[in-house]
């Protein structure tokens, strides 16, 4: 196994000053073992550590950099911005052009409020629903992480659920109270809820396509389920798209529709039958550099200050920085319209995986739409949070060691999606698919 000396140098004074060693779990590797590498650059899709290994990287900063790490004209648009300061306290001209490329592009979106992280954007959405609907309960599903916001940490995925802890301590019993909790693909759950708190549920927020808990897709018709029982009882439908906004469609899960470029087999639903009220986004608007942001039907945003009595505030909202960053990134997006390209290489990756797994008789799920995809060693299919966990995640963890001691690299939990860029197409992604077979059939 490769030595990392510069790497575990750093990480030992890490962890006498910060808690776990880490400023996000998910960057620990405490759930398959082993101490986590340093990270001196990137490019395209490499990652060079401190110790200068060069690695194959289908982490992609957890979903923003689609178009690869460092990319120039990203780059460039942050030293333009950057040259005029780097933040103002007053409106700047980014924000609103930010904010015309969002509500152009997403189908549900009229008016925006940009923040600085998905947490805040959640967060943010959830207590706009509450002041729009004047109700307190809310309604998630199991292993759907939409930040760490004390009502959404309740059956969380992501970091929470990596480290064994789907529920976080120092979150007050009345306030988890207020969150109803559901298996994501259950209509009945769905249905038993709302007869139970009839009048009360102020909104359902949910990860349409569910990317903390692996990757998950939605039953056929669920979504457009999901839109007509929350509109039937008066409860506004929230879509939490930080992951999937503008990485499988320019439109996110809302844009995917029968002519999609996307071979899935759940783009049979409609995107007039699944828009939802209101939608939160980070990750990819951002270019890269901290950002969030929520928007949806006028009228509702319009219940945010300064019109109307909902607070939400945040000193950086519409940084310059992180605004030229995220233009730059959705321009190239709208011009290239990589996504046909990005599914192509999902399915090369996916298939390299089942080919090999079939051959040595291990039994795995690979659930992928567009550059979105995630593996669980399981016989059972994968459709929610329960099922999910049937995963083999030592397994898992002996996987991703194997294929990290070759130079590719993938999240460091059996529960988070792996992300492709268009930087991985050609010699990355054939690679990663040489190094897949041959560790499993090792395996």
């Amino acid at each position: 196994m490769p030595t990392n000396p510069i790497s575990d140098s750093l990480f030992a004074r890490a962890l006498r000053l910060m808690p776990g060693g880490v400023n996000s779990p998910v960057r620990a590797f405490r759930s398959v073992g082993g101490t986590p590498f340093f990270v001196q650059s990137a490019r395209g899709a490499t990652l060079t550590t401190a110790d200068g290994r060069e690695l194959i990287d289908f982490v992609c900063t957890w979903g923003p950099a689609i178009h690869g790490h460092n990319h120039p004209r990203i780059r460039a648009a942050i030293a333009e911005a950057l040259d005029q300061g780097t933040s103002f306290g007053t409106p700047n001209p980014y924000e609103v052009e930010m904010a015309e490329l969002i509500t152009r592009l997403v189908p549900s979106i009229q008016k925006v409020r940009l923040c600085n992280s998905g947490t805040e954007a959640t967060m943010s959405a959830i207590r706009l629903a509450r002041g729009f609907t004047r109700r307190d309960k809310i309604i998630k599903f199991s292993g759907c992480y939409h930040g760490h916001s004390d009502s959404l940490l309740i059956k969380a995925g992501s970091g929470a659920l990596t480290h064994g802890h789907p529920d976080s301590a120092g979150i007050p019993a009345a306030f988890a109270q207020e969150t109803v909790v559901l298996p994501y693909n259950d209509r009945a759950a769905l249905e038993a809820a709302f007869a139970a708190n009839h009048g009360q549920i102020a909104c359902v927020i949910i990860e349409p396509f569910c990317g903390n808990v692996g990757f998950i897709m939605p039953d056929h018709g669920y979504l457009q389920y999901l839109r007509e029982i929350t509109a039937r009882n008066g409860t506004l439908l929230i879509y939490d798209e930080v992951m999937t906004g503008f990485r499988l469609h320019l439109a996110g899960v809302q844009g995917l529709a029968p002519e999609s470029a996307l071979r899935t087999p759940h783009s049979a639903f409609t995107i007039s039958s699944t828009l939802p009220d209101l939608t939160c986004l980070g990750k990819i608007i951002g270019g890269g550099l901290p950002v969030g942001a929520f928007g949806g039907r006028a009228e509702i945003m319009d219940h945010l200050a300064p019109l109307g009595p909902v607070y939400q505030a945040g000193t950086l909202s519409g940084n310059p920085l992180a605004m030229a960053a995220g233009i730059s990134a959705l321009r190239l997006l709208e011009e290239e319209n990589p996504y046909a390209r990005l599914d192509a290489l999902g399915q090369q990756l996916r298939d390299a995986v089942l080919t090999a797994a079939q051959a040595k008789g291990l039994p795995v799920q690979v659930p992928q739409c567009g550059s979105m995809l995630s593996a669980f060693f399981t016989p059972t299919p994968v459709r929610d949070y329960a099922t999910a966990l049937t995963g083999d995640a030592k397994l898992f963890a002996r996987f991703f060691h194997a294929c990290l001691e070759q130079g590719v690299y993938f999240p460091p939990s059996a529960y988070e999606t792996w992300f492709l860029s268009t930087a991985h197409e050609g010699a990355a992604v054939d690679r990663a698919c040489e190094v897949v077979t041959d560790v499993i059939k090792a395996l």
